[in-house]
Order: structure tokens, then C-alpha cells, then sequence
């Protein structure tokens, strides 16, 4: 976890007008003739299947000579992507101008306050990666601003007011010209900052130590393959968990700051399928360790005001499951949706156990009684109050309890607590929760998000119900609104009643207050019923000016994986293509998040085929309901929603006319039975154990590469993937040589591989670049 978030790239223009373009017929792709990789054909064989690869020697990547080849190959690759593309330079540069003006110059975090300071990040100008800075709260009445933090001089006294605590281009100065961080954690005293920073040269994420007071780096710890951090002793000691060669988490490590002596090891987990992460609990009086594996789910305690004392386990389940514990006045709470009697369950509940119990086992006991009409799907606890993340039906809501929950009493339904419904917006498919570092506030902060509304940082005081936008891209206006100060134009919401009584119109008072983009763009959900009956939720967003049910081009986005939520947020690349009259499809496919485990479990390994026949039900809906022309249907995936868009192409070629598939997962046979970047207990879970024969003919059933039709006009797509061995560069180029070898050749039908550099995911400006890229890709594609 990030101390501050890292906030999502958002939209700006100086007015929003909404055009309706003309489109003039462009000539077809210019002709050019792709590259033919080498066939290198060998033979593999499981459970009795043989098959062959032509193309395995492209992931041999410790065969020097097999690389050198790679590299002939991928420079013709590039070649031929810009031969494909070259006369698509205009309106590459139209879009790329479009999309670059959207994002602001300077993209900053709203200051975060944890005890006496407010911490934020901010980007200075011509610097490519931002700076972690810090200020006294108590000067918080000077630091208003209704755009961005400034550098940190007060003009008024004269005096320098910001603490400059890591400066990520520097930090890129040690790491070869590369700063990805994945996790910062201030210590409770304020004194010191851990951070991990992603060596490329080594693959692995190193730790270091930073004292905030002097600005100098710490002599220990440093260690490297670090994968979680958790502060301890009121922050005079941190541990760590490193991994293995195989990314592993196996060990846990006690370092005293300021001590000469080696770091003490205090777990190791020699069984392979064992994974261990750790977290402090909101309060920091404990470290919560929970270890993993394909049978089993624990829970251990460290007291943090003494590491060495030892681990208690807490809790234990024979099944991996999702657990969460927390810590609050003398009471444990743990947030979990593991079995309950041995059956499965398709939610999370909330179980409570005093802390200084003498029962063996511990007894827990149920806080709450279940409701399949108001689900939990999180929860985050303060010193007071109890915030929770809730689900009726498809709508997100968010509500609080006060603290502490009756007890004695044995569970209590949700709705008979005093549940106070939050404000939000119309059409929510995403809360997330920001840092909360500060226990004992009242006020936390959540991001607010919708397919046709710009991320809202919004801080609610659950004590007053009050809340503020803290952040949110105003495209209406040319700002951001941003909370500096009690002075500044933030929205300042006084509470109305929002008791449980009618939570769902608690916040229509309010609409005209969120940045909501609905007037100009129409956000519409349906159901669509799969191959089985299953109906599956489609959201449908289209600019107003254009008829809904005007044939017009369009994309189907989808993800289904690991329980995840799609990503519907507003993306402002996308907005280029709405007011070219496209339309954005959002395909909540089995497999994704959001609907409980079952719909997790039903999309994943042996019934991974549900994902692809849900998503291949809602492109057909799309175009039987005349939402996209027949023939102008797009796919679009990411990672597992690359696997997914992929699949449903090779079931059905004609049914798309184009696909962007991003850094997709394609070679799952390949990946899963001999893995070169290591993989984790959830990877098997979700896509299949090669040894369990169902699985790995399930496997072999879906996985793009081994499915490729022969002699079958497949649609033009455009691959992304990057050198940068953390993305496997191999799955993009062994499908792409493939279907090109298999498929019927069509110039104006190409198969594209565009290979990103490694900086595209930290550079705001490349980003818009290669979205600019795809977006021609595809308007090109319909109007050729």
C-alpha cells in the first residue's frame, strides 16, 4: 500500500464541446508486407496429449543465439507496425494532442493528514516522476490553491513551509533512469519512510530506509525482493518480508533502526506453497501475518510493541480464503468470506473475538447477520466509527456505524444498526478507500468512480456526515478541485438524512454537486442473458448527441479474473472516441468481481469457457440491439482481459472487425506448465493446475495461442507488450506469428505488434502517445 495514492490519470480541457465528426473515407492500409517469423518447431507432451510449438524458441530467453533472433524479429515488428501506421501520422497527432491536453501539467495528490502533517506528492514542472513532500497541518490555512500544491515558499513570511522528502527523479538517478515504486510507509512517529523501488536490472523491488529528518538514507535495513512492509515499536523497528528466486514470500525480518545488529529472522515457510504477506493493524498495536496456500488460510499476531515475543496464531481455515484481521479496543475483528460449516459462502461477513481470550481454540463469533440483499463487499475501521463499502442488488452504496457494536447480544442485522448512507453520485461502480492512516479521525478519505464522471477524492467526516471533494478534474471549468485549507472552493457538503429509510435517494439532492458528466454523456446498464441463462450486467456508455440506437462503431471492454473488479472508471483516452461516436461497452463477465465468490469461481479454471461465452453473448447483444454496427465491433482486453477478448476472437473471428490487446496473457499452456516468470498460488487458482488433468484440458481448450483457426479471416489487432520481461514479450510475438501464419492474409486486415519501452507505465506523456496509437488504430480500422 501506498502511504498516498497514486491518483488516476484525469481529464481537462478549457470547455467541453461536444462535436459531432465527419469522418472522410480514408484509402485502406498503406500495403507492406508482414514479418514471417522463423519456425522452430518442437514437440511437448502431458497427460498424454502431444502438440507442437513452432514459435517456443522466442521464450528461450537463456539461449543467446534464440535471442539475438528475437531481437532481428522484433526490429521488423516495429518496422512493419510503422510502415502499417505511416499514413495515419495526422490523426495520430490529432488524438495524441486531444488526449495530452486532458492531462494537467502538474498532477498532484491531495494532502493527506496523519497526526500533525499533511503529506502529498506533486510533480514539478519538466520532471517526469513526482516528489513525496510533507507541511505542518497547522499551517494548513496558507496552503490553499485551486489547481496544485505549490513548490512550498510562502511569499507572505518569507519562509520555506514544505519538507521535500523523496525526489522520485532521483531516485531514477539510482535506479538506471527508471522510479517505480510499489510500496511507502511512513513510520507512526513521522521519523523515517520505507519505500521499495523495482531494480529493472535485477527484477526484484529493493528496500530502503530514508530518515525524514535528515534526508539521508538509512545503512540498514536494505534488502532486496521485498514484498510487504509493516512498521513496528512506534517506528523504531520495521519488518519485512522478502521472496526467493521464484517470488515467493517466505521470510519475515526484524530490523531495528539505528542498530548495527543484523537483522533478526523471525519466520521462514520452507513449503513451497506457502506465501506470506504482512500488515499492521489500523491502530499499529499489532502486525497481522497471514500465510497462504492452496489448502489452508492463517492468521498469526506480532505484538508490535515487542516483535521478538513471538507469533499467536489467531485464526486458521482449510481453505484459501480472503482474511483480513483488525484490531479495536480490546476486541479482534476479522473480515473474511471463508466457509462457514464447511460450505461455501458467496460473501464476506464480519467475526469479533476478544483480544486477551483464554479459549483454545479461539472462539469467534459472528458480528453481523448475513443479508443477500445488503452485502459487504469491505470494510475500514477508525477509532469511533466503522465505515463499510456495501452492495445492494448492482449499486454500490457507502455507509457508517458508530463504535463500538453491541455485543453480548449475539449478531445483529445491518439495516437494525444506525447505519448513516454517505452521499454519492449516480452511476458509482467503483469505491476504493484512500490511506486512513489517522486512527483517531473521524474524517476518511474515499475515491469515488463512475464510467462517466472524472475520480473523486472525496473526505467524509463520519461523525457529521459532512464530506468535501477533496480532488476531482473538473472538465467544465479548466481546474481541479483541490483542498488545501478551510478557505478553499471545495464542495462542502452540509448532512441531510440519510438513514437507511431511503438510501438510494439520499443523494439526488446532491447530483448538480459531483463533476458528473452524464448531461453530455448517457450511461445505461442492461443484462444480458449468456449460452446458459446467467444474465450478465453490460454498461453501455455513448455521448447524448448521438441516438442510442444509431448504428455507430464501438468497443466491448472485459477483464473476468481473480475476483476483480472491471475497471469502468471515466477514462479520459476514451472520451477522443465518444465524441467521434463510438461506443464503450463494459462486459461484467464470470470470473470478474463485484457479484459475490460464486461468480469468481464460475469463470475461472475448468469453467473459464463461462468468461468467454459471457463476453462473446454481450458483443452479440451490442450489435442485435443495433448499439454497434455489425461490422464495426471492437475488442479490447488487458492482461487477463487480453486472454479473454483473444479467446472469444478464435471462437468467433467474424464477429469483430478489430482488437487492441494489451500486454495480453496468451500462451497459457506454455506459461502455466513451464513457467519463466514466476507464478503464484492465485495464477493456478485462477486459470488451472497443468497436473489436475480437468484443468489442463480445460487449459488447453482455451488458451488463444493453441486455438488460433486456420485458414479463417481473423480481425485487425493491434498487440502491445513491452521488452520489459515483467510483461513476456514472448506471449504477444508467438500469437501474432501464428495467426499470421495460420489465418487468411488481408492488408487491410493487419496483425500489429507494438512494443512499448518500459517507461510508457510511469510517463504520463507516452501514455497518451500509445493511446493516441490505438485510437487511430482503430478509427482507421472502421473506415478503411
Amino acid at each position: 500500500m501506498h502511504l498516498l495514492f497514486r491518483f488516476p490519470a484525469v481529464t481537462r480541457r478549457n470547455y467541453l464541446v461536444l462535436r459531432h465528426y465527419k469522418t472522410a473515407k480514408k484509402p485502406p492500409f498503406p500495403t507492406a508486407t508482414p514479418p514471417k517469423a522463423p519456425k522452430k518447431p518442437q514437440n511437448f507432451s502431458f497427460h498424454g496429449i502431444t502438440w507442437e510449438d513452432p514459435y517456443s524458441w522466442m521464450s528461450s530467453l537463456n539461449d543467446k543465439v534464440a535471442m539475438r533472433h528475437m531481437d532481428v524479429y522484433m526490429e521488423q515488428e516495429e518496422k512493419y507496425t510503422e510502415a502499417v501506421m505511416s499514413d495515419s501520422e495526422r490523426i495520430v497527432n490529432k488524438l495524441h494532442f486531444e488526449m495530452a491536453s486532458r492531462v494537467p501539467f502538474e498532477l498532484s495528490t491531495p494532502p493527506l493528514r496523519w497526526g500533525p502533517w499533511l503529506y502529498y506528492r506533486r510533480v514539478e514542472e519538466g520532471k517526469p516522476y513526482p516528489v513525496l513532500c510533507r507541511r505542518l497541518a497547522s499551517l494548513h490555512d496558507d496552503f490553499i490553491s485551486h489547481k496544485y500544491p505549490p513548490a512550498g515558499f510562502d511569499f507572505t513570511t518569507g519562509k520555506t513551509v514544505e519538507q521535500k522528502l523523496v525526489d522520485y527523479n532521483q531516485e531514477a538517478e539510482r535506479f538506471g533512469g527508471y522510479a517505480y515504486e510499489e510500496l511507502s510507509e511512513v513510520s507512526p512517529n513521522h521519523h523515517f519512510l520505507a519505500y521499495t523501488m523495482y531494480d529493472k536490472d535485477n527484477g526484484y523491488f529493493k528496500l530502503s530506509v530514508r530518515n525524514l529528518n535528515s534526508g539521508s538514507l538509512c545503512s540498514k535495513p536494505q534488502a532486496d525482493r521485498v514484498s510487504n512492509l509493516a512498521w513496528a515499536k512506534d517506528g523504531q523497528a520495521l519488518l519485512y518480508v522478502v521472496t526467493d528466486e521464484k517470488m515467493r514470500p517466505y521470510r519475515i525480518y526484524y530490523s531495528l533502526i539505528g542498530s548495527t545488529d543484523d537483522d533478526v529472522l523471525l519466520l521462514e515457510e520452507s513449503d513451497e506453497n506457502v506465501h506470506i504477506s504482512i500488515r499492521h493493524t489500523k491502530d499499529f498495536k499489532f502486525v497481522t501475518v497471514n500465510t497462504l496456500s492452496p489448502t489452508s488460510s492463517k492468521v498469526f499476531l506480532i505484538n508490535a510493541a515487542d516483535p521478538l515475543s513471538g507469533l499467536k496464531l489467531v485464526w486458521e481455515c482449510e481453505a484459501i480464503v480472503h482474511c483480513v484481521v483488525e484490531h479495536h479496543q480490546g476486541y479482534l475483528y476479522l473480515f473474511t468470506n471463508a466457509p462457514k460449516g464447511g460450505q461455501s459462502v458467496d460473501y464476506h461477513y464480519l467475526l469479533s473475538s476478544p483480544e486477551d481470550t483464554h479459549s483454545n481454540p479461539r472462539k469467534w463469533e459472528e458480528v453481523i447477520v448475513d443479508d443477500p440483499t445488503l452485502v459487504i463487499e469491505d470494510v475500514d475501521f477508525s477509532d469511533k466509527y466503522l465505515a463499510l463499502i456495501v452492495r445492494e442488488n448492482q449499486n454500490f452504496q457507502l455507509c457508517s456505524v458508530r463504535l463500538p457494536l453491541p455485543f453480548g447480544k449475539g449478531a445483529v442485522k445491518l439495516r437494525k444498526l444506525d447505519m448513516q448512507f454517505l452521499s454519492l453520485p449516480k452511476h458509482v461502480c467503483q469505491i476504493s478507500p484512500g490511506p486512513n492512516y489517522d486512527f483517531f479521525s473521524s474524517v476518511m478519505r474515499f475515491i469515488i468512480s463512475s464510467p462517466v464522471m472524472p475520480d473523486a477524492v472525496v473526505d467524509y467526516d463520519l461523525a457529521t456526515c459532512r464530506w468535501n471533494i477533496i480532488q476531482q478534474q473538473n472538465m467544465l471549468h479548466d481546474r481541479t478541485r483541490i483542498l488545501y485549507g478551510t478557505n478553499s472552493s471545495s464542495v462542502t457538503v452540509e448532512p441531510s438524512d440519510a438513514r437507511y429509510s431511503s438510501p438510494m435517494h439520499a443523494n439526488l439532492e446532491d447530483d448538480h454537486l459531483w463533476n458528473d458528466l452524464s448531461e453530455f454523456y448517457a450511461c445505461e446498464q442492461y443484462v444480458v442473458p449468456s449460452f446458459d441463462g446467467v444474465l450478465i450486467p453490460l454498461t453501455i456508455v455513448f455521448a447524448r448527441e448521438n441516438k442510442p440506437k444509431d448504428e455507430k462503431p464501438g468497443i466491448l471492454l472485459g477483464h473476468g479474473a481473480y475476483g476483480e473488479l472491471l475497471d469502468k472508471r471515466w477514462r479520459s483516452e476514451f472520451k477522443s472516441l465518444l465524441d467521434r461516436g463510438w461506443v464503450i461497452a463494459y462486459a461484467d463477465v464470470r470470473g470478474g468481481g463485484g457479484y459475490g465468490k460464486k461468480w469468481h469461481h464460475d469463470g475461472r479454471r475448468t469453467k473459464k469457457h463461462n468468461s468467454v461465452n459471457d463476453y462473446i453473448s454481450c458483443a452479440k447483444f451490442l450489435i442485435e440491439k443495433d448499439f454497434v454496427n455489425e461490422k464495426q465491433l471492437a475488442a479490447w482486453g488487458y492482461s487477463a482481459g487480453g486472454l479473454l477478448a483473444a479467446a472469444a476472437i478464435n471462437r468467433l473471428p467474424d464477429l469483430f472487425r478489430a482488437a487492441v490487446l494489451k500486454v495480453p496473457f496468451l500462451d497459457a499452456t506454455n506459461t502455466l506448465l513451464y513457467p519463466i516468470l514466476p507464478l503464484v498460488a492465485d495464477d493456478y487458482e485462477e486459470f488451472g493446475y497443468p497436473g489436475d488433468l480437468d484443468d489442463f484440458l480445460a487449459i488447453r481448450e482455451y488458451s488463444p495461442y493453441d486455438n488460433v483457426q486456420k485458414d479463417v479471416l481473423y480481425p485487425s489487432v493491434l498487440v502491445s507488450s513491452s521488452f520489459n520481461t515483467r510483461f513476456g514479450v514472448w506471449e504477444a510475438a508467438k500469437w501474432v506469428a501464428r495467426v499470421r501464419d495460420l489465418s487468411i492474409y488481408d492488408p487491410k486486415r493487419p496483425i500489429l505488434l507494438n512494443l512499448t519501452s518500459d517507461i510508457v507505465e510511469e510517463n504520463r506523456y507516452l501514455q497518451s502517445k500509445e493511446s493516441a496509437l490505438e485510437a487511430a488504430f482503430l478509427i482507421k480500422t472502421m473506415e478503411s
